[in-house]
C-alpha cells in the first residue's frame, strides 16, 4: 500500500517549481552520479563522510540550514533526551526534532540492520516523525 493516493501526489507535484527541482536534480547528479566521487565515498569511514554527506545532501541539495549557521534546521550529534546516545543528524521545526538521521558506511549494505538504533533515537524525541537512514549510497526514510 503507497504512502499517499496518487491524486494527492499528483496534486502536490503540480504546486512544485519545476525549473528548481531540475536545477537540484542537475547538482545531485553532479555530485552523487560522479564516479571519483563516489569512489572517494565508498573508500572512507563513516566518520570521515558523515558530516560533508549532510552539507551535501540536506544543505545543497535539499535547502536545509545546518548548525551554527544562524536560523539552522538541521544540526549534528543530536542528544537523546533520556541517556547519552546521539543520533547523527536531527531536522529541527520550530524547535522541535521532526526528523532524525542516522548514517553508516558504505559497508553496511543492509540499512534494516540499523532500524532499531534509529526507532530508538526516534523514540526519544518526543515530537519526532520521521527517521532517514542512509549508507552514502542508499536512503531509506
Amino acid at each position: 500500500m503507497p504512502l499517499f493516493q496518487k491524486t494527492i501526489i499528483s496534486k502536490y507535484l503540480k504546486t512544485q517549481n519545476t525549473k528548481e527541482i531540475q536545477q537540484k536534480w542537475e547538482i545531485f547528479c553532479n555530485h552523487f552520479h560522479n564516479s571519483t566521487i563516489q569512489e572517494n565515498i565508498r573508500n572512507s569511514k563513516e566518520e570521515q563522510y558523515q558530516g560533508e554527506f549532510l552539507i551535501d545532501l540536506f544543505v545543497n541539495i535539499l535547502g536545509y540550514t545546518k548548525n551554527p549557521a544562524a536560523n539552522f534546521n538541521l544540526t549534528t550529534e543530536y542528544k537523546n533526551i533520556k541517556d547519552s546516545k546521539k543520533a547523527d543528524g536531527a531536522i529541527i521545526i520550530n524547535n522541535k526534532v521532526a526528523g532524525v538521521i542516522e548514517l553508516k558506511g558504505t559497508n553496511t549494505t543492509d540499512l534494516t540492520k540499523i532500524e532499531d538504533q534509529a526507532f530508538g533515537y526516534k523514540n526519544n524525541q518526543k515530537d519526532c516523525k520521521y527517521i532517514i537512514t542512509s549508507n552514502f549510497d542508499q536512503i531509506l526514510y
